[in-house]
C-alpha cells in the first residue's frame, strides 16, 4: 500500500478500486504494464482461427475486463512522466549501446567489435555568460562554496548580461552542429590515413551512438560512443592504420575546425551568431575491462542509458509543450529557466522556421535526444519486437497453442482507443505496484551479482 498520507478523495477512490470484484484482474493488467503511470486504454476484441478448418482457436474481448478496457503501457521514455516505461526504455538503450561495444550474437553483432577502435566523447556547449558553479577547489565566482544541490548552480551570475537568446539558439542548432562535426570527422580520419574521402569509404566506416544531456545552465552537450569499423560495419575489421589514438586526435581536430559551425543570421536587434562546440572536450578510449580508472563498456552503456530518459527537467523546465507563459508560474519554473523559455517566445517570430516556441519546454532543442548511425548496432525497434515476440510466445503457451504453426493461424482483431491514465486511487495503487516490481528487480540484480562474485572467488 502507498507509504504516503493520502487525501480523503484519493483514499476513498483507492478503497473503491481495492474492494471491487474485478480488482485482481485490474491489478494483473497494471503488473503486466510494469506499473505504468499513464496506461493507454483500449476496447475491442481479437479472434484466432485455423486457416484450414475454420476452427476458433482463441477468442478475447475487453467486455469482461475491469471497466470494459484493456490497459497497456504508455511507452513514454521520460522518467518524469512514467518511471516504469522509462526504465524499460533505459534498458533498451543500455543493450543497444553495449551491443555496439561488446557485440551481441542474438542480433548478429560479432564480439570482434571489441577490437575496433572506439572512444567515448563528450562535446559541450560554449559559454553564454558566467554562471554559479561548484569547482573542485575553492569557491564559486560569487564567493560562495555552493552545496551540490544548491538551486543557484547553473544560474547566471548576472542575468542582465547573460546571452539567453544565444543559449536557446545553440540548443536549436545542436543537431546541425553534430552533423557538421561527423562530416568533418570523416575528413580528419581520411587525412590522417593519407586517403581521400572516397577511398576512406572503401576501407572504413564511422559508427556512433549518442545521447543529449542538459547541463544545469540549460545548455546541451552530447555524449557519444564513436567507433571505426571496416567498410561493411561491425562485421568487417577496421584497416590496420585505425587506432583509438588516431580517432581521438581526429575528434579533437574536427570539433575545433572552423567548418564545424552553424551560423544564424542577424534579424532586427539580434546579431549574427556563429555556434561552435565549447572548449571543454573529453575523449577517452573505451576498455573492455577496467581497473576502476578506465571507462568500460558497461560504464559507458549505463551512462548513456541514464540520460536517455531525461530531458530538460533537471533545469526546472516543464516536461511537455507550453501553451502560455502563465503556465510557468503554476509549475514554479525557476528564473533562469524561465528566462530561457521567454527567449524562445521572443525569438520565435524572428526565426519561424526554427519553431522555438513549439520546443520552448526543451529550451529550444528539437532534435532526437538519442540517436545512432545506421550500422552502430541493433535498433530500439528490433529490441521491442524481440520483447513482443517473447511475450506472444508466452501467451501462446499459456493458451495451449504452442504446437500450432503460426502460419496456419488467421488472426482477426478490432481495437479502439478509449482514453488513458488512472483515477486518483488507481494512481496510488499503480505507484505501489511499480515500487514492488522495482524492488524485485533490485533484489534479483543483487542476487546475481553475489552469485557471480562467489563463482569468481571459487575460480
Amino acid at each position: 500500500m502507498p507509504d504516503v498520507l493520502l487525501n480523503p478523495i484519493t483514499l476513498g477512490d483507492l478503497l473503491r478500486v481495492a474492494s471491487a470484484d474485478d480488482f485482481d484482474r485490474w491489478q494483473d493488467q497494471i503488473r503486466r504494464s510494469g506499473g505504468c503511470a499513464d496506461p493507454i486504454h483500449l476496447t475491442g476484441w481479437t479472434l484466432a482461427k485455423d486457416k484450414t478448418t475454420g476452427e476458433t482457436l482463441h477468442r478475447y474481448s475487453t467486455e469482461t475486463e475491469p471497466g470494459g478496457r484493456l490497459r497497456v503501457a504508455c511507452g513514454n521514455r521520460r522518467a518524469s512522466r512514467c518511471p516504469s516505461c522509462a526504465w524499460t526504455y533505459a534498458g533498451d538503450t543500455y543493450h543497444l549501446i553495449r551491443a555496439g561495444l561488446a557485440g551481441d550474437d542474438r542480433r548478429d553483432i560479432p564480439a570482434t567489435v571489441r577490437d575496433h577502435p572506439r572512444v567515448f566523447a563528450t562535446l559541450t556547449a560554449p559559454s553564454f555568460g558566467p554562471v554559479h558553479n561548484r569547482p573542485d577547489r575553492g569557491s564559486c565566482r560569487c564567493g560562495t562554496r555552493h552545496a551540490s544541490d544548491a538551486p543557484a548552480l547553473g544560474t547566471a551570475l548576472d542575468p542582465k548580461t547573460y546571452d539567453y537568446a544565444g543559449a536557446v539558439l545553440f540548443n536549436n542548432c545542436a543537431g546541425q552542429l553534430w552533423q557538421r562535426f561527423t562530416n568533418r570527422l570523416r575528413r580528419e580520419i581520411a587525412a590522417r590515413a593519407g586517403l581521400t574521402q572516397r577511398e576512406l569509404k572503401e576501407v572504413a566506416r564511422l559508427s556512433y551512438g549518442k545521447v543529449a544531456e542538459f547541463q544545469k545552465r540549460g545548455a546541451l552537450h552530447f555524449h557519444a560512443v564513436i567507433r571505426i569499423d571496416g567498410p561493411d560495419g561491425p562485421d568487417t575489421p577496421p584497416p590496420s592504420w585505425a587506432s583509438a589514438g588516431l580517432l581521438s586526435d581526429a575528434i579533437e581536430a574536427a570539433a575545433a575546425h572552423s567548418y564545424t559551425s552553424v551560423s544564424v543570421p542577424a534579424i532586427e536587434d539580434e546579431p549574427t551568431r556563429t555556434f561552435r562546440w565549447g572548449t571543454q572536450l573529453d575523449v577517452r578510449p573505451v576498455k573492455a575491462f577496467g581497473d576502476g580508472s578506465d571507462i568500460t563498456e558497461q560504464a559507458v552503456a549505463s551512462y548513456v542509458a541514464k540520460y536517455a530518459t531525461k530531458a530538460a527537467e533537471n533545469t526546472g523546465s516543464i516536461d511537455r509543450r507550453i501553451g502560455e507563459l502563465s503556465e510557468l508560474d503554476r509549475h514554479g519554473v525557476p528564473d533562469h529557466t524561465r528566462s530561457l523559455i521567454e527567449a524562445c517566445k521572443r525569438l520565435d517570430p524572428l526565426y519561424p522556421d526554427r519553431r522555438l516556441w513549439a520546443w520552448a519546454h526543451m529550451l529550444g532543442f528539437r532534435g532526437h535526444f538519442s540517436s545512432k548511425s545506421r550500422r552502430y548496432s541493433t535498433t530500439l525497434g528490433e529490441l521491442r519486437r524481440a520483447r513482443a515476440d517473447f511475450r506472444a510466445e508466452q501467451e501462446r503457451r499459456a493458451l495451449g497453442l504452442d504446437d500450432v504453426e503460426p502460419d496456419t493461424v488467421l488472426v482477426l482483431a478490432d481495437w479502439q482507443y478509449a482514453g488513458h491514465g488512472h483515477t486518483p486511487g488507481e494512481s496510488a495503487l499503480a505507484a505501489t505496484i511499480a515500487r514492488d516490481l522495482q524492488l524485485n528487480r533490485e533484489t534479483a540484480r543483487e542476487a546475481l551479482r553475489d552469485q557471480r562474485a562467489t563463482e569468481g572467488a571459487a575460480v
